[in-house]
């Protein structure tokens, strides 16, 4: 999502221009840079295990490894790639749905969606892809052509509900100009997928029905977090019937009304924050929701006993703050965006997909695994 790298990293500051950018790639369209010094990590101590962690405020901080790259995922026809939403298929692997993706060269042979799938369960070992829609290469998960009618359709979430797997996706007419977004359906695991005809409005609520991220509850509501494609929005709230997800007249929307929240009432803003790209999970009676937090250009996430809860007053805990690529570290990174929720997590085993791109001279576009090990004390603050 954009201003970040699948549409330019929903960055936070101004880049320096380069000769091949994804604004030119795209058309023009304005996209933010990320540049930004990253804000304090709390009480920070080097983890005592390995070189490779840190822990904030309990939480214990690794980056996992990088899981896409020329030489990690070229093999796919994958060299460079963002975002990485993800959920189980039916046959039980996990499906990592990409933004744009090109390859051999950056800016070649351009798609948007493409996939890989992992059989991976073991997440602190590290994910490892074993195939993708398309053969031995890479395809396009949805046919249209990028021009002038539909420049890019990128990913924002990807569920399972029963044999079907079902991909929110908000399509671009020139990046940041969204024109609708919609739902795409596949029934063999993410081989091929099929237009369901839902469609979302972009300039809906203010724009914010445009990215969204998704779960169903105990009580058997599919609870969706929904924001500008931007990042320039904060974040409303709806919830449908499973079996209704393609039908957007059926979702029910969470507003205040007369002082009181109640469905179906006009949507209210949830929070006060600013909502890029996000991750709505649940676990078992408690929630997590990640999001990227352009304005203050890091990785933000609370525990929730519930997506209706107040998140004003909802404790925020920073798992990662973004710099400048001469002062990274564990849990600092430059030009960061995204945060997908890889199955198989726990609450007090957490692992993200996490999106890097140097867009000085794209030499870095790909994504991460990052694991969070604690969040589970956060609960108890919820």
């Amino acid at each position: 999502m954009p201003p970040h790298p699948s549409s330019e990293p929903p960055h936070a500051g101004p880049v320096a221009p380069h000769p091949f950018s994804r604004r030119r790639l795209l058309g023009g369209a304005a996209a933010a840079g990320l540049a930004g010094t990253g804000l304090a990590a709390g009480l920070v101590q080097p983890a005592a295990a390995d070189e490779g962690s840190v822990i904030v405020d309990g939480v214990k901080i690794t980056k996992v490894k990088n899981l896409t790259g020329p030489d990690i995922t070229g093999k796919f026809g994958l060299h460079y790639v963002d975002l990485g939403a993800v959920a189980r298929v039916p046959d039980g692997r996990s499906i990592y749905i990409f933004g744009d993706s090109f390859g051999p060269a950056w800016g070649e042979n351009w798609r948007s969606p493409t996939a890989l799938w992992s059989s991976t369960r073991n997440l602190a070992a590290g994910v490892e892809f074993n195939g993708t829609p398309g053969g031995d290469s890479a395809k396009q998960l949805i046919p249209y052509e990028h021009g002038d009618e539909i420049s890019t359709i990128i990913p924002s979430d990807v569920i399972t509900i029963g044999n079907k797997t079902y991909l929110h996706a908000v399509v671009n007419q020139g990046f940041g100009n969204v024109i609708w977004s919609g739902i795409w359906v596949s029934k063999d695991n993410g081989e091929n997928w099929e237009d369901s005809g839902a469609r979302f409005p972009a300039a809906a609520y203010d724009k914010r029905w445009q990215l969204a991220s998704w779960d169903i509850g105990a009580d058997g509501w599919l609870y969706v977090y929904t924001s500008e494609f931007l990042r320039e929005s904060t974040m409303i709230l709806h919830r449908v019937r499973p079996w209704q997800i393609t039908q957007p007249d059926k979702y029910q929307p969470w507003g205040k009304k007369d002082g009181r929240w109640r469905w179906g009432a006009e949507p209210t803003p949830l929070s006060d924050d600013i909502i890029g790209e996000n991750s709505l999970r649940r676990f078992g009676d408690k929630w997590l929701h990640t999001w990227f937090d352009g304005p203050r250009y890091r990785i933000d996430c609370q525990v929730l006993d519930h997506p209706t809860q107040d998140l004003r007053t909802t404790p925020k805990f920073t798992m990662l703050h973004g710099t400048s690529w001469d002062n990274q570290d564990v849990n600092h990174l430059a030009q960061l965006y995204g945060s997908y929720i890889i199955p198989g997590s726990r609450l007090n085993d957490v692992h993200l997909t996490v999106s890097q791109w140097n867009t000085g001279d794209n030499s870095i576009y790909h994504v991460m695994q990052y694991r969070f090990e604690g969040l589970g004390r956060w609960a108890d603050r919820a």
